[in-house]
């Protein structure tokens, strides 16, 4: 019987990593749960077997009942009825059955009912859900919001919701709204105080996925008259209490099964999540991270499904007598498909166990001061996780998308009818290079990093620390004159002095620098398991030399005066240049 995590060997490779031990043992807080919870692990075999039998049962479960109710769930999608959005039926099913196996609160702690899983282990799972069907790991995944209301909300607060969530309950964030998209400092919902000190919600909210859960985290204004971040908190709202009613589901390209809504809030009673004023500044950057290291992995999930499926179609279609995984115009799609997918998923696991890290010392540093070395240690992976997460969400969203019309390509025109699933994962992934942060705001987040010098320093050090195979060291060689023509297009840029210029290459410095990165992890899988990675180390390595050198010459040969040939408005009419 199929099984999504045992069919893919490439993602328990990953639970063999070096850091596993120390986010383990972090994690477990050196195991002293197993004297008060039967399921909790006694050491780090016990606990690493622990991760593997709930990524067994969740990948029976996306197998054959996921992924066979995704159609249905497609062509039915989620509707509305008098104020409330109601799933499509086999949604349903796919809750029901999450729930029945426990899949619900994984990193929650076990005081609460949770699983205490580290976040590695839950994108795993997240990719899993996302493979047999993208729309309904957002429902799923949504609950990671509840890490936010873990770390940020009263102890009441905590043992109030969490242990809801841990037993299945739905959540959402509430940030977008008509007038404030990526830009959250102008969001206006307004949240007030009674005269008991009770925080009411008026206005509106759109394009909400989940919007319908039963536990929100808002974004609101609560300091009147201002009209910046600094005046936005965050609060808990309960769809027991009433006061929200869903106004559209949105009828979107792709994820029909997760339902996208606008919400409008009157009089709704609210709980103050933290501290005023620091909703967008510290909450929301901290849920974002989260939300996008969860797209990421929803990403992966479906280059996965469209590689299998390409994969599948090129074995049985015959042309020309041959069948079409023969010709190289085929099995190079292919071969690049299986590449984006392999070095995709090791940044997003590299970028998971960074989080883990940083996020268990600061946990354990609620219950006592850290020492030194563990301050330093979690100020160091803190970085790390800043750093990776926007390469992690935008190269991974663009390459589902590039796996996804691959897919297409390979099945010709079979794959432009509605009845092949190849279409489906293609109108999926679509979005996720769209929410939770544009590609393009990826690479705002990630250019300071860029011209600080922090993306080069870390590809230095994975250098000197790398152990190569012999079979991986002439890639290896390829690799390091890559980083070479990585520093010349930075020192080139920088010394430019020409801000427009600058965020004109900014994409470019990205793409390299995710290239580089993604090849020195794919050469190290590699060299740990020739047989799984071989193959794809040495396709994805020349596919970031061909793309890292066309960049380096571009930059090079580009002066700022060619930036009037891009421009789309003429400077001095301010018209629209055709």
């Amino acid at each position: 019987m199929a099984n999504y995590y045992s069919d893919h060997p490439e993602i328990e490779f990953h639970l063999n990593h070096p850091l596993m031990k120390r986010i383990v043992e972090l994690k477990e807080k050196n195991y002293v749960d197993a004297q008060t919870y039967a399921d909790a692990p006694v050491d780090y075999d016990d606990a690493i077997e622990n991760y593997k039998r709930t990524l067994d049962i969740a990948g029976d479960i996306a197998a054959n009942i996921i992924e066979p109710n995704s159609e249905a769930v497609d062509l039915e999608g989620p509707h509305l009825e008098n104020g409330r959005m109601k799933y499509a039926s086999k949604t349903y099913e796919n809750l029901d059955a999450t729930r029945k196996a426990g899949l619900w609160g994984i990193s929650m702690p076990r005081r609460y009912g949770g699983l205490n899983i580290p976040n590695i282990v839950f994108s795993m799972l997240s990719e899993v859900v996302s493979a047999a069907d993208a729309g309904f790991q957002n429902v799923w995944s949504l609950q990671s919001c509840i890490d936010t209301l873990y770390e940020f909300g009263s102890e009441e607060q905590r043992a109030k919701y969490i242990p809801r969530v841990c037993a299945g309950e739905t959540m959402s964030m509430d940030l977008t709204e008509p007038d404030a998209g990526s830009d959250l400092q102008r969001v206006m919902l307004k949240a007030t105080q009674d005269s008991d000190g009770t925080w009411r919600l008026n206005g509106v909210k759109r394009f909400i996925t989940n919007g319908d859960s039963d536990i929100h985290l808002v974004l609101a204004r609560s300091e009147a008259g201002t009209h910046d971040g600094r005046g936005l908190s965050m609060f808990i709202y309960d769809k027991h209490n009433g006061g929200v009613t869903v106004r559209h589901i949105e009828n979107k390209l792709g994820i029909h099964g997760s339902p996208t809504c606008e919400l409008v809030f009157k009089n709704a009673k609210a709980e103050l999540c933290g501290s005023t004023r620091l909703g967008l500044i510290k909450y929301v950057m901290a849920l974002m991270n989260g939300a996008r290291l969860g797209i990421a992995a929803q990403s992966v999930g479906v280059e996965q499904e469209a590689y299998n499926e390409a994969l599948a179609y090129a074995k049985e279609r015959a042309q020309f007598g041959k069948k079409i995984i023969t010709f190289p115009a085929v099995y190079d799609m292919l071969s690049r498909m299986k590449a984006k997918l392999d070095a995709g998923r090791s940044m997003l696991y590299q970028t998971a166990r960074y989080v883990d890290l940083y996020k268990a010392l600061e946990d354990i540093s609620r219950d006592r001061k850290l020492e030194p070395a563990e301050r330093q240690e979690m100020k160091r992976y803190q970085r790390l996780a800043d750093a990776f997460t926007p390469l992690a969400k935008g190269m991974n969203s663009e390459y589902a998308s590039q796996n996804a019309y691959d897919a297409i390509s390979i099945h010709g025109g079979s794959g432009f009818i509605m009845e092949y699933k190849c279409q489906r994962l293609y109108r999926d992934a679509r979005i996720f290079s769209i929410y939770e942060g544009t590609t393009q705001l990826q690479v705002v987040a990630a250019i300071r990093y860029v011209t600080n010098g922090t993306y080069l320093a870390i590809m230095q050090e994975m250098l000197e620390q790398a152990q190569p195979s012999d079979e991986m060291k002439p890639l290896m060689a390829r690799i390091e004159g890559l980083v070479k023509l990585y520093s010349d297009a930075v020192d080139t840029v920088k010394q430019a002095g020409n801000n427009e210029l600058h965020d004109f290459l900014a994409r470019r410095l990205y793409d390299m620098t995710a290239d580089i990165i993604m090849s020195l992890l794919i050469v190290d899988d590699a060299s740990r398991c020739s047989e799984l990675f071989a193959k794809s180390a040495n396709v994805y390595v020349r596919m970031a030399e061909e793309e890292c050198v066309g960049h380096h010459c571009y930059i090079k040969h580009f002066d700022a005066s060619d930036l009037v040939n891009f421009r789309a408005q003429d400077d001095n009419s301010g018209e629209t240049q055709a």
